[in-house]
């Protein structure tokens, strides 16, 4: 019988690309795939289920960190500043993930119809034992995965039992907040998307908190409380994120990558990259290649 290692491991390593994701035609549903541990990987994760099918991983944010391994789900709630590195991963034995992005207009729905109770989990990342109903979701969605012309009619239905049974699991009450239309999560991550949606645009503060629909003080103050990191803060380490993956998955030089997200200074741009990542974007650039030529 076909498990959910096997399916992540034969879809994986049929469509993975160079750096290690395979896509899938399921929105929001991709695989992670390494044959070596990874350097340290800086990101600003969105709300996503993460299942480790094989292999070791560990993720930190801010002064917490989280080490998991297969069998366990990590669970991110909150666009919030997360440093991942894989930790156990080989040629023979790769490292196999699956990770669906949490949809807030599913768990919406579903609240409605489970009338779910309360709960105020607030940690916006965690790591816990996958349960048993979860991966048997996760598994029929990569079966699904193996009759295209049943994906567009049946995967809507899929990733929504998929999404049930986190909520009705240890997950739910953390989950649960992302649905409400009108709390405090759902109305910071409207100014978030205006964000991610062009690291390089001018967008003020007032601009921000208007799209979430708060006053400037209330703004500041949720955004801190969801994200962990201030509106400035924020969009000052997006914008370093992605000139790293400007640099070195589409071979960017440092000066370009620079002025795309919109920095106007390349020495300050230097400054910051090298206080965030270790390295000055040149030297991390290059070390970067070096990693991938060893792997």
């Amino acid at each position: 019988m076909t498990t959910l290692l096997d399916a992540v491991r034969r879809y994986a390593d049929m469509h993975a690309d160079a750096t290690g994701i395979a896509r899938t035609p399921i929105p929001g549903l991709g695989l992670v795939r390494a044959t070596a541990p990874s350097g340290l990987q800086h990101a600003i994760s969105r709300p996503l289920a993460c299942l480790v099918v094989q292999g070791g991983k560990q993720v930190s944010m801010g002064a917490d960190s989280f080490a998991f391994s297969a069998g366990d789900s990590l669970l991110i709630t909150a666009d919030v500043p997360t440093v991942s590195q894989i930790t156990r991963a080989s040629v023979a034995a790769p490292y196999l993930s699956l990770v669906l992005e949490l949809d807030p207009s599913v768990i919406a729905d579903l609240e409605t119809e489970m009338r779910a109770g309360g709960g105020d989990d607030r940690a916006p990342v965690r790591v816990e034992p996958t349960e048993a109903e979860v991966a048997d979701a996760a598994l029929r969605l990569m079966r699904l995965l193996d009759r295209p012309a049943a994906v567009p009619v049946l995967r809507g239905q899929l990733v929504r039992e998929m999404h049930y049974w986190l909520l009705m699991g240890r997950h739910g009450a953390a989950i649960r907040r992302l649905g409400w239309p009108d709390g405090h999560a759902r109305r910071i991550a409207r100014a978030v998307a205006l964000l991610r949606a062009d690291p390089g645009q001018r967008l003020s503060i007032e601009q921000l908190a208007t799209v979430a629909g708060m006053s400037l003080s209330s703004f500041h103050r949720h955004f801190r409380a969801v994200t962990s990191l201030s509106p400035l803060q924020f969009q000052k380490q997006l914008r370093l994120i992605e000139a790293r993956r400007l640099m070195q998955a589409e071979g960017a030089s440092a000066s370009s990558a620079a002025f795309f997200v919109g920095y106007e200074s390349v020495q300050q741009f230097t400054r910051e990259y090298g206080r965030l990542f270790g390295l000055p974007p040149v030297r991390d650039t290059e070390a970067a290649r070096d990693r991938a030529q060893a792997a």
